[in-house]
């Protein structure tokens, strides 16, 4: 029964530590700390940049998701080596749901060039903060797992974890962009403009 359960928390969460954080991140949304997160606050949306810590899992596979419904978007890690590789995980993991990241590299944020009209997608709260420490508006950021479904405001690093979790995260930021893409479309937002409606509200394909 221990071991069924760690393998249940192995699979959603990644481990301990990923628990923790999103119960961290459920009450500061539960705050009022969060709101402000969970929704667009930009009127008008030029670009949406994905960030990360290393670039090479999660804003690699959200930037291949925004490729493959056509919403314009660049993404990049808060802590990386430009020109890294995505991770071989990562890469069978997007491979499990057709998409592929073997010609992904990593963008260190301080090579990112903004823009008027970027919105940063991040996948932690710390993200945000880390943005925020750098001088962006608040206004400009949002936490991408707002958009989930089912919503998760954590978007915990599968890096080194198993496979169970990188479906589950990559499940939830497929879903999230998609829902993300919709709305920016449904608002007349440029960075919608090639959107391809039927793709984005496809179902996200199964791991």
């Amino acid at each position: 029964m221990i071991a069924g359960l760690a393998r249940g928390l192995r699979a959603r969460h990644g481990t301990h530590r990923g628990w923790v954080r999103l119960q961290i991140t459920r009450a500061a949304h539960g705050l009022g700390l969060l709101r402000p997160y969970t929704r667009l606050r930009l009127a008008r949306v030029d670009r949406v940049v994905f960030v990360c810590l290393g670039n090479i899992n999660r804003s690699a596979f959200a930037l291949a998701v925004a490729r493959q419904v056509g919403l314009r978007a660049d993404s990049v890690g808060l802590a990386t080596t430009a020109g890294a590789p995505a991770s071989p995980a990562a890469c069978v993991a997007a491979q499990r749901r057709g998409l592929s990241l073997r010609t992904h590299q990593a963008t260190p944020i301080a090579e990112l060039i903004p823009r008027p009209g970027d919105l940063y997608a991040v996948m932690e709260w710390r993200h945000a903060n880390a943005l925020l420490a750098r001088g962006l508006p608040a206004q400009s950021i949002m936490l991408l797992g707002g958009w989930a479904r089912p919503a998760r405001l954590h978007l915990h690093d599968p890096h080194t974890l198993d496979a169970a979790f990188f479906d589950t995260c990559f499940g939830l930021i497929d879903s999230a962009v998609r829902a993300l893409a919709v709305e920016l479309a449904a608002g007349g937002h440029p960075a919608a403009g090639a959107l391809s409606l039927p793709e984005a509200r496809r179902a996200p394909a199964p791991a």
